[in-house]
């Protein structure tokens, strides 16, 4: 068996991510030797693989999903955004320089459909199966000519296509009869049929709108997904952290303290690898929001300083803000402070930076004894080290070389008083030093928070991976998924009018 699916999406956020991972999943459960793949992907999510690749975090928890090690393969071309009109573009898991929308729909993107069939079909030749991941939605008929993500790849690769629809913003039929409609035939050919997304309420009463839509498409729904709170995976876009939302969504589980901790997350412009703080979220008794006001900060038991695609823009929107002054306060009071990646250069005391926003030497907050210099080579690293006595394990993601002159180390940065550096992501799910780092805080904020003996952050993951695959096995008909993977797109499917225009 060499099968294949391409799952697609009526929009942005449709769960197309979502159910790639739950029929990963759902496939490596049968004894399917399986593989995700997204052939273009935009995100300031991103993970280093252990060759020292950057892809989508999307992906690599996809590949957790099939419980194999995340490669470039996986996702040949990433765009990470640096502003409203260009994004620097990592080719196999390396950057190779900064590109407007324009110049890169306008050739460059469709160049790379060699590059990203090559990498589909080696996974095809290691792997049973491999469940591909499009992008937004198949129907934009505005960027079809230069597509490698959704149609493009399904056509010349010959997979059967699954479109998924979110039922829970309304207007799922219409979504669905139009994305088919405004396919050209031969495109079309490629679509199998529907799987509805977070659903509410009795199936029985959307059964008779699914038979009309497969009368007038000739196209069947190959599942129904209830809507569960917390599924989702690390997000691609937007300000949403899977954990963190299960916490939100579902009851929060009681500190083991006396206390709770509140964490305030500085929702900085061109946020990157927020999920950082989702093994916060993940502890009893932590509280994490995001804030962009600096009367936020003042019953924050710690502030994160994220990561950012754009230091210099967001040193200064904190300046703009009044966060600036509300972190040089927390930091002289001795209120905890976290810097990562970007957020560790901003505390610095100056930057160096002709290479992401050319501005030359610009003054940091200073909150820390370190110079940062931007170098044109990007550092992809895994590290692993320990800190506050305990293993630690992580990513860095940076052009960004820090000096560091003074403090105390911790990890690859350093610590004054109780303002802390970092480049590292990922620190925080080592479960040992999480805890560890969480009593400093507490003892530093006077709260009686005490972190819970038995938080796996690994096995909470593996948990939400196993209620995706659960989805898929109880409401899809996993039976027909199958022959799609294995025979690829039903024969004879009709056409629908109009189509794309010529």
């Amino acid at each position: 068996m060499s099968g294949g699916l391409l799952v697609a999406g009526t929009t942005s956020d449709a769960g197309k991510s979502v159910v790639t991972a739950g029929i990963c999943r759902w496939l490596v459960r049968q004894g399917v030797k399986v593989a995700p793949f997204k052939a273009q992907n935009m995100s300031l999510n991103s993970f280093v693989t252990r060759e020292g690749a950057e892809i989508g975090r999307a992906q690599a928890m996809q590949a957790q999903a099939c419980r194999i090690e995340p490669a470039a393969l996986m996702n040949p071309v990433l765009l990470k955004p640096g502003g409203e009109q260009s994004s620097q573009v990592v080719l196999l898991g390396k950057p190779v320089g900064e590109m407007s929308a324009r110049g890169y729909h306008g050739g460059r993107q469709q160049r790379l459909l060699g590059t990203v069939l090559d990498c589909l079909e080696q996974l095809r030749g290691t792997y049973d199966a491999v469940i591909c991941e499009g992008a937004g939605s198949p129907a934009e008929i505005n960027l079809r000519r230069t597509d490698i993500v959704n149609m493009g790849i399904a056509r010349n690769a010959g997979l059967p296509v699954l479109v998924v629809g979110d039922i829970d913003r309304g207007g799922v039929f219409a979504s669905f009869f139009g994305t088919v409609a405004l396919l050209s035939p031969e495109d079309q050919e490629c679509v199998a049929g529907y799987l509805v997304n977070k659903f509410r309420g009795d199936v029985s009463l959307l059964e008779p709108g699914l038979e009309m839509l497969e009368g007038l498409t000739g196209r069947r729904t190959y599942g129904v997904l209830p809507f569960r709170h917390g599924l989702g995976i690390d997000e691609e876009d937007g300000l949403r952290v899977s954990l963190r939302g299960a916490v939100r969504e579902s009851a929060v589980a009681p500190p083991v303290g006396e206390d709770v901790l509140r964490v305030a997350v500085c929702a900085v412009p061109l946020m990157s690898n927020f999920t950082d703080v989702d093994a916060l979220a993940a502890e009893p008794g932590v509280v994490v929001r995001f804030v962009d006001r600096p009367e936020e900060l003042a019953d924050a038991d710690l502030v994160v300083v994220p990561g950012t695609r754009g230091t210099v823009r967001a040193l200064e929107w904190l300046r703009e803000r009044g966060l600036a002054d509300a972190l040089a306060r927390r930091a002289a009071e001795q209120r905890p402070v976290l810097g990562v990646c970007g957020g560790f250069q901003i505390l610095g005391e100056h930057i160096e930076d002709d290479v992401e926003s050319r501005r030359g030497t610009v003054d940091g907050l200073g909150l820390l004894p370190v110079r940062v210099r931007f170098a044109r080579e990007k550092t992809l690293t895994r590290p692993a080290g320990e800190a506050l006595g305990e293993h630690v394990e992580g990513y860095e993601i940076h052009h960004g070389v820090a000096d560091v002159r003074g403090g105390t180390p911790f990890l690859d940065g350093c610590r004054v008083g109780q303002t802390w550096g970092t480049h590292w992501h990922g620190s925080l799910e080592s479960d040992g030093f999480r805890r560890a780092f969480l009593r400093e805080v507490a003892a530093a904020a006077g709260r009686r928070f005490v972190p819970a003996p038995d938080t796996s952050f690994a096995a909470l993951r593996e948990e939400q991976l196993d209620r995706l695959g659960d989805l898929i096995e109880q409401h899809a008909d996993t039976d027909a998924l199958w022959r799609l993977v294995e025979s690829g797109p039903p024969k004879g499917l009709p056409f629908v009018p109009p189509g794309a225009p010529a």
